[in-house]
C-alpha cells in the first residue's frame, strides 16, 4: 500500500473515531437539561461523559494534526474554505469544556445554569457545523449544508440519548429512551436525505466504485436498527447500531472524497514528501497502540451504570 493511501485511510479512521466518540458527548451535553429533574439527576447525566469527554477530543486533535503533517495542501484548503464555521466549532468546544469543568466547582444555581447553557450550546454548534462542513465538501449550495448539519445534529442527539439510556438508571434512563425515540423521528428522514446524496458526486462511476453506495445503504440500515432496538429497550445493541451508523457514514464520506478530497486537488498532489510520510508512519506505529489501549482501559474502568445523587 502506498503511504499516501495509508495516511488517507488513517485520517479517515481518526475523523470517524472522533464522530463516533464525541457524537454521544455532544448528544449528552444537549440532552442533559431535558432528561433530568433536579441537580442530582443533572449530575448523573453529565457524569456519564465526565471521565471521557476530554479524551474523546484527542481524536479531533489527532485527525487535524495528521492532515497538517501528511496532506498540508488539503489541511490548508479545508480550513481556508470553511474558516468561519471551523472557528465557531472551536469556540463551541472551548465553551463546552469550560462549562463541564466549572460546573462542579460553582456553588450558586445561577452559575450552574450558565454552565449548562454553555455545555448545551457548545455541544450543538460542533454537532451541526461539522455535518454542514463535510456536506458542503461534496455538494455546492446552502441546502446541502443545511441537510448535512440537521442530520449530524439529530444523529448526535440519538447517539447521546442511547448512550444515556445505556449508562444510567431510574428516571433519567426512561427519559433518555423517550428522547431517543423522538430523535429517531428526525434523524431517519434526515439520514435518508443526507446519505442518499453522499455518493452522488461519483454517481457516473458507481459501478466501478460501489463502496460509497454500499456504506451509505448500510448506514441507513444501522440507523433504522438503532431506532427499533431503542423501542425494544435493547440499550447496548442500540448504541452499537448508532455507533455503526456513524462509522459507516464516515466510510461513505471518505470513500466518496477519495482520491480528490477537495475540488481540483488529488491526494497525491496534497501529500507531503515520502520522507515525511515515512517518519509519520513510524511515529504512528509507536504511539497509536498506546493511545488506543489507554482509551479502551478508561472506558472499561468507567463502564458501570450511574445512579442519581440525592438533590
Amino acid at each position: 500500500m502506498e503511504l499516501t493511501t495509508l495516511w488517507f485511510a488513517v485520517i479517515a479512521f481518526l475523523w470517524t473515531g472522533f464522530f463516533v466518540l464525541e457524537g454521544f458527548d455532544f448528544g449528552v451535553g444537549m440532552l442533559a437539561p431535558l432528561v433530568s429533574r433536579g441537580e442530582g439527576e443533572r449530575k448523573q447525566a453529565l457524569a456519564t461523559i465526565g471521565p471521557v469527554w476530554d479524551g474523546n477530543e484527542v481524536w479531533l486533535i489527532s485527525a487535524v494534526g495528521a492532515m497538517f503533517a501528511a496532506f498540508p495542501a488539503w489541511y490548508a484548503g479545508l480550513l481556508s474554505a470553511f474558516y468561519l464555521p471551523i472557528v465557531l466549532v472551536l469556540a463551541g468546544l472551548i465553551v463546552r469544556g469550560v462549562g463541564l469543568e466549572w460546573r462542579g466547582k460553582v456553588t450558586h444555581s445561577s452559575d450552574r445554569t450558565w454552565c449548562d447553557l454553555g455545555i448545551g450550546i457548545g455541544s450543538a454548534l460542533p454537532a451541526f457545523l461539522w455535518g454542514a462542513v463535510f456536506a458542503a465538501l461534496l455538494h455546492d449550495g446552502a441546502l446541502a449544508a443545511l441537510v448535512g448539519g440537521v442530520f449530524s445534529l439529530s444523529l448526535c442527539l440519538l447517539h447521546g440519548a442511547v448512550f444515556l439510556a445505556l449508562k444510567t438508571s431510574g428516571p433519567v434512563r426512561a427519559r433518555a429512551r423517550r428522547a431517543a425515540l423522538a430523535a429517531s423521528a428526525v434523524v431517519l428522514p434526515a439520514g435518508i436525505a443526507a446519505l442518499s446524496g453522499i455518493p452522488s458526486t461519483a454517481a457516473a462511476e458507481w459501478s466501478a466504485d460501489p463502496w460509497p453506495w454500499a456504506c451509505a445503504l448500510a448506514a441507513m440500515a444501522a440507523l433504522a436498527a438503532g431506532a427499533a432496538l431503542t423501542w425494544r429497550g435493547r440499550d447496548g445493541w442500540a448504541f452499537t447500531a448508532t455507533a455503526s451508523s456513524i462509522a459507516l457514514t464516515g466510510a461513505a464520506l471518505f470513500t466518496t472524497l477519495w482520491p480528490a478530497p477537495l475540488p481540483g486537488l488529488t491526494v497525491a498532489e496534497a501529500a507531503s514528501g515520502p520522507y515525511t510520510l515515512g517518519m509519520l508512519t513510524w511515529i504512528g506505529l509507536i504511539a497509536l497502540p498506546f493511545v488506543l489501549g489507554y482509551q479502551g482501559w478508561t472506558y472499561w474502568v468507567f463502564r458501570r451504570r450511574l445512579t442519581a445523587e440525592a438533590s
